[in-house]
C-alpha cells in the first residue's frame, strides 16, 4: 500500500473511532439517525454542489443504481450500530463490527467462490477468531459467578457486532465497485448516498415530530460530531481506494478498533479494557494478515 493511501486510512480511522463514541454517547434511535442526515446534507451541501454540478448530469442507470444501493445499506448499518450501542458496550459492539468485515469477506471467498487461504491468510482468521473471543468476555462468558446482567449485555453486543460487520462487508464492496469500476468521485459519492437516505426516512420519523424535536434537543450535539466527522472519515478511505486495492485498504481501516477500545474504556467507563485491548490488538494483526495472506 503506498504511504499516502495509508495515511489517509489512518486518520481515518481516528476520526471514525471518534464519531463512533460521539454516537455512543448520544445512545439514539432511528431519529439521531435522520438528524445526523440531515445535518450531513446542509453541512457538506457546498461540496456536494462543487463536486457535483458537472459530474451528476452525465450520470446513467448504473450509477443511480449503485448509489441508491449504497445509500440502503448504509442506512441499515447505521441503524443496526446504534442498536447495538443501546444494548451493549462500545468496546465489544465496535472492535466485532470493524473486524469481522474482514473475516466475513475471507470466509465467504473460500466459500462461495473457491478461493483458498495461505498459511498467512489462515493465521489471520485464527488471530480475529481469538481476538472476538477475547472481547466477548473471553473465559468470564463461560463462568457462573459472572453478574448475568452484564454476560446479556455482552452476548447482545456479539450479536449486534457481527451483524454490523456483515452490513459492513457488503457497503465495502458496493463502494469500491462504484470508486473503482465506474470512477464516481469520493466526495460526490458519499454526498449523494447521504442525500438519497432521507427519502428513506423522513416518512416514518415525521408521523411524530414531538418525538423528533425532543430528540433534537438532547442529541444534536453529538449528531452534529457525527455529521461532521462521519462523511470526512469515510471519504478519505473513498479517496485511498483509488490509491491502493480493496483488499488492503479495508483491512488496514481496522487500526480504528485500537483506538476505540483505549478511548471507549478511558471515556465511557467501560470494563475489562486490558482484556478488550488485547482482543483488539489480536483482531487488527489478524485482518492485516489476511489483507498479505
Amino acid at each position: 500500500m503506498p504511504l499516502s493511501a495509508l495515511a489517509l486510512v489512518l486518520l481515518a480511522a481516528l476520526l471514525h473511532a471518534t464519531w463512533n463514541i460521539a454516537a455512543k454517547r448520544a445512545g439514539g434511535d432511528q431519529r439521531f439517525t435522520l438528524l445526523t442526515s440531515l445535518l450531513t446534507s446542509v453541512l457538506w451541501l457546498p461540496a456536494g454542489l462543487w463536486f457535483g454540478w458537472h459530474e451528476v448530469p452525465r450520470w446513467g442507470w448504473p450509477e443511480w443504481g449503485i448509489v441508491s444501493l449504497s445509500a440502503a445499506v448504509h442506512l441499515l448499518y447505521f441503524n443496526t450500530l446504534l442498536k447495538g450501542y443501546r444494548v451493549a458496550d462500545l468496546t465489544v459492539v465496535y472492535p466485532l463490527a470493524r473486524g469481522s468485515g474482514p473475516l466475513l469477506t475471507a470466509g465467504a471467498a473460500v466459500v462461495l467462490l473457491g478461493e483458498s487461504l495461505s498459511a498467512l491468510g489462515l493465521a489471520g482468521v485464527l488471530a480475529v477468531c481469538g481476538g472476538i473471543f477475547l472481547i466477548a468476555g473471553g473465559p468470564s462468558l463461560w463462568r457462573h459467578t459472572a453478574d448475568p446482567a452484564q454476560r446479556a449485555r455482552t452476548r447482545a453486543g456479539v450479536r449486534w457486532g457481527l451483524l454490523t460487520g456483515a452490513l459492513i462487508a457488503a457497503y465495502s464492496v458496493i463502494d469500491g465497485y462504484a470508486i473503482k469500476v465506474l470512477a464516481i468521485g469520493p466526495v460526490l459519492f458519499d454526498y449523494a448516498c447521504n442525500v438519497l437516505r432521507l427519502p428513506l426516512q423522513l416518512p416514518t420519523m415525521l408521523k411524530n415530530r414531538p418525538a423528533l424535536r425532543q430528540a433534537w434537543q438532547t442529541q444534536w450535539k453529538h449528531a452534529l460530531v457525527v455529521a461532521t466527522l462521519g462523511p470526512l472519515a469515510y471519504i478519505l478511505v473513498l479517496y485511498a481506494l483509488q490509491l491502493a486495492p480493496l483488499s488492503h485498504v479495508a483491512p488496514a481501516r481496522e487500526i480504528s478498533m485500537l483506538v476505540a477500545a483505549v478511548l471507549g474504556g478511558r471515556l465511557l467507563g467501560e470494563s475489562d479494557r486490558g482484556l478488550r485491548l488485547l482482543g483488539a490488538l489480536c483482531m487488527a494483526g489478524g485482518v492485516m494478515a489476511l489483507a498479505w495472506g
